[in-house]
């Protein structure tokens, strides 16, 4: 197939998708041999900054303990009596409990637990987007050359592409247990004591024996043990995302062709890209190798891919015309 039956093929295609689409779906209006291409705009992001939880907030309870007062306290064991010179008197002992120290409460803290996870955070939102097809330099330019018939140009040829979201892992803490308090009954204690009491007062000769006393210390409650609250509020740390600020669109470029570039423009493309240290043999001939230091090129500039555009063409610093 020469070059004018191809240029004729395209054409036809081209003015069958004229009728089906609006005119807004073309190329602006260009000089008589331009070539246009749909091409993917590279994607503008930015790293922001996002305030995430570290650690929650938490009261933390303080135990106030009970205060107690120590005192003494004179508790007669013997009871006066009077004696008797011929029969003394009788004693019968008895025990008697005296409180040594009241019941109490005491308050037992046990700390919070918490553990730390794993959490994922969404960078970029997946999307879909046009990725452009064959028909032109650099675009399955092997097939095309293998089998003249697959070079047949639609004008157009666009492959519906789902770009996965993004997602990064980010270290969270959550509260496992609550901080809780757990209370002990200590039971009072009590002494016992013994005295002895009259049973039978002596007789004949009275004798006056004195009460006995004994002094013990006790203890008795003045403040009950109390608990005070403290709020430690949460604490939060930054964390960075990668989000899209501008480009992923699809829009119309202009580009060189067999139509418009010859083997002489491709050459020295070819040697601009040696230059710039995408090396590929100056031949002339647009083959696998110079697509893949094209587009290699294109990646690393920040230009559209997968075209030979004349805005690629002018960053190697080769005119276009």
């Amino acid at each position: 197939m020469t070059k004018l039956m191809f240029i004729s093929a395209a054409a036809l295609a081209m003015a069958g998708l004229a009728v089906a689409q609006n005119a807004t779906d073309y190329p602006p209006s260009a000089d008589a041999g331009s070539c246009f291409a749909r091409v993917l705009i590279p994607e503008a992001t930015e790293v922001v900054t996002e305030q995430v939880p570290a650690t929650p907030e938490r009261a933390e309870i303080t135990v106030i303990p009970a205060v107690y007062e120590t005192y003494t306290q004179e508790v007669m064991v013997r009871e006066a009596t009077t004696s008797f010179t011929v029969i003394p008197t009788e004693y019968v002992t008895k025990t008697e409990q005296i409180l040594e120290a009241p019941e109490r409460i005491d308050t037992v803290v046990i700390p919070a637990e918490f553990e730390t996870y794993t959490e994922k955070v969404l960078i970029r939102p997946a999307y879909t987007t046009w990725k452009p097809g064959a028909g032109l330099y650099g675009v399955n330019v092997i097939a095309a050359k293998a089998d003249s018939d697959s070079a047949l140009s639609t004008g157009e040829l666009l492959c519906r592409v789902e770009v996965p979201a993004q997602y990064d892992e980010v270290a969270r803490t959550r509260l496992v247990h609550q901080e809780r308090t757990e209370t002990k009954v200590i039971p009072a204690k009590y002494r016992t004591l013994k005295k002895d009491v009259v049973n039978t007062p002596a007789r004949i000769v009275e004798e006056a024996v004195p009460a006995v006393y004994e002094t013990i210390t006790l203890q008795k409650l003045v403040s009950p043990a109390q608990e005070q609250t403290t709020v430690i509020p949460a604490t939060y740390r930054t964390v960075e995302k990668r989000v899209v600020t501008g480009g992923g669109s699809v829009e119309w470029r202009e580009v060189l062709c067999d139509t418009n570039a010859s083997p002489a423009k491709i050459v020295e493309v070819q040697k601009a890209l040696s230059a710039k240290g995408f090396k590929v043999p100056a031949d002339g001939d647009f083959g696998p190798a110079t697509y893949r230091a094209m587009e290699a090129y294109q990646r690393a500039n920040g230009l559209p891919v997968g075209y030979l555009t004349v805005a690629t063409v002018e960053s190697l610093g080769v005119s276009a015309d």
